[in-house]
């Protein structure tokens, strides 16, 4: 088994073995590599002789790969062809590599492999390309920062996204501790997504690709269990009306609310000529089924135009905007809710993301 110095032992090995495992490819290791760099391969790729320069990382995002670019670049066209002649290629082996970190190695014909199994070799007359997920324990990693607490944070980025924030002013704003902020930002700004300004307690970030950052939100959606639905039916109650009675009984009860999905998206740029369903989120509680009594609610299975989603926590009524007499979520979390939808929701969240959250 090949050592690596990035702690990762049997990464070589495992690129080696998906090389060879391809139709007329052959890979052999080449004699020690030299103190700059990890491994020197030997590769026939359909009939093409050529040497592959390799430098082993963990992991690999964005704000680290320009760096690495250059220097495995570099060595490459340092090196001595070998005996066969033909261009040395730079290659980079790590056990996750970011989308965004392969899309800057392919725009600069720098190869790769990860432990997912992708691959990408960009060889003369010896291209290879294989695009796969990642493996389940880092697409795991990925998805625990788009729920829970992790989420209230991103949740604040997207909507302050053009201030510059602290940890502690971030924490505040989104009810999670200065920890979970900081990790946060760490986790976001590896992506390459934030721009940074000051030095320790005075750091602030600032969110310079939100649409990013929406964008790969967007990705983990069917990875994320959807919430549970209470189905309700109010007599005698249109959605518009329903919506402004909604508010009243909740504040004459002390109700923190927020409507979402399509009532909310409706209020926030028009798009549909009628919407048939109310559905919105309530902390669970005495207070909260009151304000539903006071509805003349009654729960139903089928032909329901209340829907409630439990609200586990303040966290859950984030950003909230009150609109004329209404609570409504705030237009990223209507948008992620609506991409869940059935029918027009994911043309309407479309529509809310061009006219009302504008990236």
């Amino acid at each position: 088994m090949f050592p690596t110095q990035a702690g990762q032992p049997g990464l070589i090995d495992q690129f080696l073995a998906a090389l060879r495992s391809l139709p007329e490819v052959q890979a052999e290791l080449e004699p020690a590599a030299a103190p700059e760099h990890d491994a020197r391969l030997a590769l026939d790729v359909f009939g093409t002789h050529t040497h592959a320069l390799v430098e082993v990382r963990k992991a690999v995002y964005p704000r680290d790969v320009r760096e690495l670019i250059w220097r495995v670049s570099d060595l490459a066209r340092q090196q001595p062809a070998g005996e066969s002649g033909g261009e040395v290629l730079a290659i980079l082996v790590a056990e996750f590599i970011s989308p965004g970190a392969k899309e800057l190695l392919r725009a600069e014909r720098v190869g790769y492999y990860d432990s997912g199994g992708s691959l990408y070799l960009p060889g003369r007359g010896a291209y290879l390309y294989v695009d796969r997920p990642p493996p389940k324990s880092l697409s795991r990693s990925m998805r625990s920062l788009f729920t829970g607490r992790r989420a209230q944070v991103l949740h604040g980025l997207l909507i302050r996204h053009q201030d510059w924030l602290g940890v502690k002013d971030l924490a505040e704003l989104t009810l999670v501790s200065p920890a979970t902020a900081s990790q946060v930002l760490s986790e976001v700004e590896r992506l390459d997504w934030l721009e940074s300004r000051g030095q320790g307690p005075g750091k602030q970030r600032h969110l310079r690709e939100p649409a990013a950052l929406l964008d790969a939100w967007v990705k983990q959606l069917g990875s994320i269990r959807l919430p549970a639905l209470r189905r309700y039916f109010v007599p005698t109650m249109k959605p518009d009306g329903l919506i402004e009675r909604l508010g009243q009984v909740c504040e004459a009860r002390g109700v923190e609310y927020a409507v979402s999905f399509e009532a909310a998206a409706q209020r926030y740029a028009p798009f549909l000529s009628t919407v048939s369903q109310v559905r919105c989120r309530l902390p669970a509680g005495s207070g909260a089924d009151a304000a539903i009594a006071d509805l003349g609610a009654r729960i139903v299975s089928e032909g329901a135009n209340l829907a409630v989603i439990e609200a586990k926590s303040s966290g859950d009524l984030l950003f909230r905007e009150r609109v004329g007499r209404v609570w409504l979520a705030s237009p990223i979390q209507v948008y992620l809710d609506l991409l869940r939808g059935q029918g027009r929701a994911k043309e309407m969240a479309e529509h809310l993301r061009r006219e009302r959250i504008g990236f």
